[in-house]
């Protein structure tokens, strides 16, 4: 939406609260907490059961076969919610994008619990667009319940962020116990009832958003024959590999797509750089931004191995047995949500505290220092690998130190980023800038999956290997970020 569309969304919802916030956060709240329950609840089995022996209910898949489709996966929905955010904006509006991004996560799950191996694959696809649809936009309908922005606004983001990682918790929790307890395709089947709960709670209460989201911003001639025509593409395609016509290597598929995105995302840098007639001071923070975007793929890359090879560390190698119950692999999965519910408060008021004392680090600093916290986890992965490679299983708390440590990372990139980047970009171009933060998060969770690829349970050794390789990314990427600190600063003109 733009801001006109914003202003008079907002102004003509319902006036009625709760603890000063309007009730229209409620909806939305609950909408991304069940959507992120039925995300993360996902996650948390899916390349489990992808590698699982068909014998035991899984696809009998190998590691690297199974982290590409993870990969693919993961970073499909970042790249889908730049499509699902234009389609919001120009022909729906967010509500409608908002109710078939439901439909689409909720009837994908069930394909998945359902369907043959074909139409699993198919279910991951349907799940991907769907999650491209709901996830902008109900972001974009919380910012148009605020007109008048300033904290108001902010402390209605931070409920919000809120419903998210509530979400994140106990998806993992709850799916992970009915799919160990129950057979895998529960663990599809209870994030497929845990999004229609979501959606149905959206449609009864969605008037309380009042006239947010209704109306898209502004339809552009012909936009309907572009979503005709995708989707036209993606149904063919499906049906090719269905009727076993079309052969998909998805290993393959994974280094292409990773190609892609870097050259879209190089060529869409060098436009602005050279083409887009930008002044020299908008230039130069161009060219921070690049950093910024480098920083972030090799952040996700490393980051996402949560739901990959340390998702399989999880299941092969740790002793989860408590008091004689051994606890699903995909709880383990629920360790990340919750620190960031109990830290995010804390590095906030972390960052406050040095602006007040006018010592507060500028992006690239915060960006270096989420580096090399990203890779001093892979260290506590790597010493516990050697003691697997001894033949012992470790217990839970080297994966709970992995994350913590994550988790910190997290906190220093993935906010920081998020406001830098709109700061940074020429007033003109912050949505395109905005779909290349997201595009750094799609390539870095695709790389994320070829990296996962790399250990082969047939040869131990090459475990602790993967870890000390993204270890020395995350380590390396954050030195050069912070010796980049001081020509980012003067570079980025004034903006802090």
């Amino acid at each position: 939406m733009n801001q006109v569309a914003d202003a008079t969304a907002a102004a003509a919802a319902p006036a009625r609260t709760i603890f000063g916030q309007p009730r229209g956060l409620a909806t939305l709240f609950l909408t991304e907490m069940w959507e992120r329950f039925t995300y993360y609840g996902m996650r948390g089995v899916l390349i489990l059961f992808m590698v699982a022996a068909v014998s035991h209910g899984g696809l009998g898949l190998d590691d690297k076969t199974a982290s590409a489709i993870y990969g693919m996966y993961i970073g499909g929905t970042y790249l889908f919610g730049l499509l699902g955010g234009w389609i919001a904006d120009r022909l729906i509006g967010a509500q409608r994008a908002v109710v078939a991004g439901g439909v689409l996560i909720a009837g994908g799950n069930l394909m998945l619990a359902l369907g043959s191996t074909d139409v699993f694959f198919l279910g991951l696809l349907v799940i991907t667009i769907g999650v491209g649809l709901l996830k902008p936009n109900a972001s974009a309908m919380v910012a148009a319940l605020y007109p008048e922005g300033g904290s108001r606004r902010d402390a209605g983001f931070s409920v919000f962020y809120m419903g998210i990682n509530l979400g994140a918790l106990i998806g993992p929790l709850i799916v992970g116990w009915f799919a160990d307890r129950y057979g895998w395709r529960w663990g599809f089947a209870v994030p497929a009832l845990g999004m229609a709960a979501g959606l149905a709670q959206f449609v009864w209460t969605r008037h309380y958003l009042g006239n947010a989201g209704v109306a898209a911003a502004g339809e552009q001639p012909g936009a309907w024959k572009v979503v005709v025509a995708i989707a036209a593409a993606v149904a063919l395609a499906a049906a090719l590999v269905m009727a076993g016509v079309l052969k998909i290597d998805a290993v393959a598929m994974a280094a292409g797509a990773s190609w892609a995105m870097l050259v879209l995302g190089v060529g869409y840098f060098v436009y602005l750089l050279f083409f887009a007639g930008l002044t020299a001071v908008e230039r130069q923070r161009v060219l921070v931004m690049v950093a910024l975007v480098a920083a972030s793929v090799t952040f996700w890359a490393g980051y996402e191995q949560t739901g990959a090879s340390m998702n399989l560390f999880a299941d092969r190698y740790t002793d989860r047995h408590v008091f004689g119950w051994e606890m699903p692999a995909a709880w383990l999965q629920a360790v990340n949500p919750l620190f960031i519910i109990a830290f995010a408060p804390v590095f906030a008021a972390l960052w406050i505290a040095l602006g007040r004392r006018g010592r507060d680090l500028n992006a690239a600093a915060k960006f270096g220092a989420g580096l090399i916290l990203l890779g001093l986890g892979f260290i506590a992965m790597y010493f516990a690998s050697l003691r697997v490679l001894g033949g012992a299983q470790v217990l839970p708390t080297w994966l709970i130190l992995a994350y913590l440590l994550h988790t910190f990372g997290e906190l220093s990139l993935s906010p920081v980023g998020l406001s830098y980047m709109t700061k940074l970009a020429p007033p003109r171009f912050v949505g395109q800038v905005m779909g290349m933060w997201f595009l750094s998060m799609a390539l870095g969770s695709n790389l994320a999956g070829q990296l996962s690829g790399q250990y082969d349970a047939g040869h131990l050794e090459s475990l602790p290997g993967l870890f000390l390789k993204i270890f020395w990314y995350g380590a390396i990427g954050g030195l050069v970020m912070l010796i980049l600190t001081p020509f980012a600063r003067r570079m980025m003109a004034g903006v802090r």
